[in-house]
């Protein structure tokens, strides 16, 4: 058990370094050659379905629609009797605040039409990608949570396991295809997305279940 720890917590430094390290070079340089590339590589086949496809994969990132799918599904949990679950889901909504204060530091501008086709405009800086972040930890935190319960039914497990997973696939694809970011705002994203699913887990699996 103390070597599983001490993997984890080697992984979780990892990723925070990791992460440190990529936030050092976005602020030194917002403009990187390779995600200009990347974004046209992204946007060489283009059309109106794939745009719509693209624009209803990110949905459930934009406010107040991320918001809302967060209490919704914690709401459902807590009717269910997770109570304890529901608590945990809720408090996914605390990684806003903190997207938004490394948005302010690194202070990093959106790409622009100058450089790729922009499907969608945003308002806040671009790195890392909140959209990323909030799917990482959301989606990720579902699937712990499929593979945790064991009153849940297994095709209802099987159903979400697979949202997920797809969510979780196609978010950073889709971010760069609408021109809203560059790839390494959604590495950025999944890195911090990963590294705030880390204690969320931990306190989930390790504590008592005493709320019921």
């Amino acid at each position: 058990m103390k070597i599983k720890v001490r993997s984890l917590v080697a992984i979780l430094i990892l990723l925070i370094l990791s992460f440190i390290l990529l936030s050092v070079f976005i602020a030194a340089h917002p403009i990187f050659q390779m995600d200009i590339e990347i974004s046209l590589f992204m946007q060489l086949y283009q059309a109106n379905w794939l745009d719509k496809f693209m624009l209803a994969i990110s949905f459930f990132g934009e406010l107040p629609y991320s918001l809302l799918m967060v209490l919704v599904v914690a709401g459902i949990f807590f009717q269910q009797k997770f109570k304890r679950e529901a608590y945990f889901i809720s408090s996914i909504l605390l990684s806003g605040l903190i997207i938004l204060g490394i948005k302010s530091i690194i202070n990093r501008p959106r790409p622009t039409s100058f450089y790729v086709r922009l499907v969608e405009i945003n308002r806040f800086q671009s790195y890392p990608s909140g959209h990323v972040l909030s799917y990482t930890i959301f989606f990720g935190f579902m699937i712990v949570l499929m593979n945790t319960i064991h009153d849940i039914p297994i095709v209802t497990k099987k159903i979400i396991n697979s949202i997920s997973i797809f969510f979780l696939i196609l978010i950073a694809p889709s971010r760069i295809y609408l021109g809203a970011h560059w790839f390494t705002d959604t590495v950025g994203g999944f890195l911090l997305g990963l590294i705030c699913l880390f204690p969320l887990c931990y306190f989930y699996l390790n504590r008592e279940r005493e709320i019921k």
